[in-house]
């Protein structure tokens, strides 16, 4: 089969020798061969502006009439055309049950530029954050969010946690904030209403802050009567002085609970800044240390260093949170074993290392004991496992100073607790142990 382009090449050598054998028959062959080739030129140049006018108006279905080449060249183009339209129909229904679903979701969702500004967002948004379709199109996001920590998270470019804030457009709404990167640098906003969670979570640190602050003063009541029995009874009535001492034990372990249900709800539910002084890391850790020392009654081998720098925060609260893990590696590691406590600062934080050689924890159990209340060993004796929220304390302290608990461990090779804070929180008083 002969291609187009060598059937219009006959075309054009017929016509031409057709042309010079009449200019021939009239003695002007050379015009005649002239005569021809300017006629073609001018079809062809005919053709193309229909071609033009075709395709700028596009009226697909007043396809021109014409032969050879470009009468195929006009089919091709129709076929085509007529193909990108039915797949442009079929792409722009789908983009249209997209928005219509996503328009009827209860969670706002923003489509947001790369740099910034607002390209589409369902109904949800306007009711959750008070868009209004389409004067805000185009505006930059932070213009409509103007929330401190909506700006810095949106900025910041980290999406790994959610944000929770409020509504702008009422206080009384709590609002997360999530944030997806794609496409080319684009990102995918949604707001989910999360005010009966956080009704929720309000009822249950009420409820437990209540609780504990009931049970506290029967508490003292019983164990003050328990110790007056222990003290009129008769040593040589050895039955019901052991009933008395297992009964204040219980009632002691039952009050360091509530003590310590308080402690988390105090900071889950108060905040640091009125409380920030500076605190000397060399200085509570020595402290911390010492404590620690008495308590292993010279069964461990405990060592500090640290380097002599100051941070803000609360001095008792972080107090709280390096003894508790310090305490924990003694009461776990076992008798012989050695305790490094290390403070110092690297160029991305300031750290406090608690390294032990006891027996390690299993890797599964290493995202969990943050939990309130997770024991890593289910049969481990209650009176020896504490309340179970020591951890859950840590956590809380460290996270109130805007740091984190990293751990670390292998079963048989011991334990690394680190807290790390940011360097923001870092006291310009004493020299930088980096400079």
């Amino acid at each position: 089969m002969l291609s187009n382009w060598y059937i219009e090449l006959q075309r054009v050598t017929l016509l031409a020798l057709a042309s010079t054998f009449i200019g021939y028959l009239f003695g002007f062959p050379v015009a005649g061969l002239l005569f021809g080739l300017t006629s073609y030129i001018i079809w062809t140049i005919r053709q193309m502006s229909r071609l033009e006018s075709w395709l700028q108006h596009q009226e697909l279905d007043k396809l021109p009439l014409s032969e050879g080449l470009w009468g195929k060249l006009f089919d091709s183009i129709y076929r085509q055309e007529k193909a990108h339209q039915a797949a442009k129909k079929r792409l722009q229904t789908i983009i249209d049950r997209i928005q219509q679903s996503t328009s009827a979701l209860q969670d706002g969702v923003i489509m947001v530029e790369s740099d910034g500004t607002l390209e589409w967002w369902n109904r949800s948004t306007e009711a959750l954050l008070g868009f209004r379709t389409p004067v805000d199109g185009g505006q930059h996001i932070t213009n409509l969010i103007r929330d401190p920590d909506f700006v810095e998270y949106f900025e910041y470019g980290d999406y790994t946690t959610p944000l929770t804030l409020n509504s702008p457009i009422n206080q009384g709404v709590a609002l997360e904030m999530t944030v997806t990167p794609f496409g080319n640098d684009e990102r995918l906003i949604t707001a989910r209403d999360i005010t009966h969670i956080e009704h929720l979570e309000r009822m249950r640190k009420d409820f437990v802050a209540n609780v504990s602050h009931e049970l506290k003063t029967p508490l003292t009541v019983l164990i003050g009567y328990l110790e007056t029995l222990i003290d009129y009874t008769d040593e040589s009535d050895t039955r019901w002085l052991r009933i008395y001492h297992q009964m204040q034990s219980q009632a002691i372990r039952m009050q360091d609970l509530v003590h310590d249900l308080l402690i988390l709800t105090r900071l889950e539910t108060t905040e640091i800044n009125t409380q920030e002084q500076p605190v000397n890391i060399k200085q509570l850790l020595e402290h911390v240390t010492a404590e620690a020392r008495s308590y292993s009654n010279g069964e461990h081998e405990l060592r500090v260093s640290s380097v002599d720098i100051e941070i803000t925060g609360n001095y008792d609260e972080l107090r709280s949170a390096v003894g508790n893990l310090v305490f924990n590696a003694v009461k776990y590691t076992p008798s012989g074993g050695r305790i490094d406590v290390t403070g110092y600062r690297d160029k991305t934080s300031i750290r406090i290392d608690i390294i032990d050689n006891g027996p390690g924890i299993d890797q599964k159990h290493i995202p969990h004991l943050t939990e309130r209340f997770y024991r890593v060993d289910a049969s481990r004796k209650s009176d020896t496992g504490g309340t179970g929220l020591g951890l859950a304390i840590t956590k809380h302290i460290i996270m109130r100073h805007n740091g984190q608990l990293l751990i670390e461990s292998r079963v048989g090779y011991g334990s690394k607790f680190s807290c790390e804070f940011p360097l923001s929180l870092l006291n310009s008083s004493l020299p930088d142990p980096l400079n």
